[in-house]
């Protein structure tokens, strides 16, 4: 492990090489993973009916409740690990990726043994139609089976992120998402296997970067030097607060796949076409947001550095350079979004119906790109602190304002209202983080601890 990757830039010059070399790699591994929602979308969207794009849509929702639930295994990871190696403790970085291995693998088992009663409590709370149901419970049942390396993946990948090797995690989500679009293409379009492929090729590519990635791990901590200590990997205050800040993040995930979960359940409560067409305007949002995602997961690493090493300075470089990157980068969106968004919607679905609902809903697509790019950013910088419980309880403040405008927009403005109610909730979580910044700051204050 370089050691000199636990060293903070000294100039602006150079602190906005370290953010780019950061966050470029993590740009375009993020970036695949819209691409893959995207041919997910793209394959079932030229089959004859819409209810192929819903059931995918539906299915796709389940489990994003499920691993996106557990995220925390990527996220805390990540701000532990940066500390770790801001604080150039070897020894505790070793160990914190025993433990979200561990976890993960613990948590998976408790998913495939109960994965009848979410399947059954998840199509009681996602009201669709008979067809996207039963296309849906198939994608599941397929899907489910891939819970032991979904999750290891996240806790690789964000101990990849908090050593500062985003080229290395780059290299695993290509592999990843490469392997599950050749698998979509072959099984759908090839061997005509419909939603059923689309699962199959998910779960296949989990288990193929699963591997790779404990192998990259392996390397890297013979290259590092150092031994397994039980002691340390059970020691009982690293656990208590490795628990505390897993589980706000956890709680906080929640609360994040509940609204975007929320809005497709309504969506689906106005009919397949909207709900299709809402689906595929959603790709918009994934593709910006794992954009934007680079500069946050950037502010991670760096900001976690700067705490660990007790540098207020460098964190407050580290949020200024960010931020500035992310929100110059949200405005290309913005334009790429105006200029090419019917195009692009032709691209998702040739579905004619679901085209034309969707380009009478565009704009909000155009514009969510300057309204996100703020929570975004507030998320990484929360998280390369872990200062989690000022995170959970944001989220939960802004997910009651969010209902709230659900419910006394949809009545009046239809979808229209649907989608404003969901920048409302933008809007709240970036107000809401920002009035706990100050105290990210002084987490950094090297008398505060």
């Amino acid at each position: 492990m370089n050691t000199s990757s636990a060293s903070l830039p000294t100039s602006r010059r150079e602190w906005h090489r370290r953010v780019w070399r950061l966050a470029g790699p993590i740009i375009l591994s993020n970036m695949s993973v819209p691409l893959l929602g995207a041919v997910d979308t793209a394959v079932v969207g030229h089959l004859p009916d819409p209810a192929y794009i819903g059931a995918v849509a539906i299915g796709a929702i389940i489990f994003n409740f499920i691993y996106w639930g557990f995220g925390f295994l990527r996220m805390g990871t990540t701000g532990f690990t940066a500390q770790a190696l801001g604080a150039r403790d070897w020894q505790e970085i070793r160990a914190i990726i025993a433990r979200g291995i561990i976890i993960s693998l613990g948590l998976a088992v408790v998913i495939l043994a109960g994965q009848s009663l979410i399947r059954g409590a998840a199509f009681w709370l996602i009201e669709a139609s008979g067809d996207v149901e039963a296309l849906a419970v198939t994608y599941y049942d397929v899907r489910v089976w891939g819970a032991p390396a979904a999750l290891a993946n996240y806790a690789v990948l964000g101990w990849l992120l908090g050593i500062q090797r985003p080229r290395t995690a780059l290299v695993l989500q290509i592999v990843l998402n490469g392997i599950n679009i050749a698998l979509d293409l072959w099984f759908v379009l090839g061997l005509g296997w419909g939603v059923e492929g689309v699962a199959f090729a998910t779960v296949i590519s989990e288990y193929s970067a699963a591997l790779l990635g404990l192998w990259i791990v392996h390397r890297a901590l013979i290259a590092a030097g150092g031994n397994w200590r039980r002691d340390q990997i059970l020691d009982r205050t690293r656990l208590i607060a490795f628990a505390r800040v897993n589980g706000d993040i956890f709680i906080r995930t929640l609360c994040l796949i509940f609204a975007f979960s929320y809005f497709t359940a309504q969506s689906a409560r106005m009919g397949d076409v909207l709900l299709a067409a809402n689906a595929v305007l959603m790709h918009f949002q994934h593709f910006m947001a794992y954009g934007l995602d680079g500069f946050a997961f950037a502010a991670e690493a760096l900001i976690g550095g700067a705490v660990g090493a007790r540098n207020r300075e460098a964190l407050r470089a580290g949020v200024s350079v960010t931020t500035q990157w992310a929100f110059a980068i949200s405005g290309i969106y913005v334009l790429v979004y105006a200029l090419l968004g019917t195009e692009i919607i032709g691209v998702l679905t040739g579905i004619e119906e679901v085209r034309s609902a969707a380009a009478q809903f565009l704009p909000w697509a155009i514009v969510m790109p300057l309204i996100s790019v703020w929570s975004f950013q507030l998320d990484g910088i929360f998280i390369g602190a872990t200062r989690t419980g000022e995170m959970r309880n944001a989220m939960i403040v802004s997910v009651a304002i969010y209902l709230a405008a659900v419910h006394l927009l949809l009545p009046i403005m239809g979808n229209h209202g649907l989608w404003l109610a969901l920048m409302v909730y933008m809007v709240a979580r970036a107000v809401t983080l920002g009035l706990y910044y100050p105290r990210v700051v002084q987490a950094a204050d090297p008398i505060s601890r």
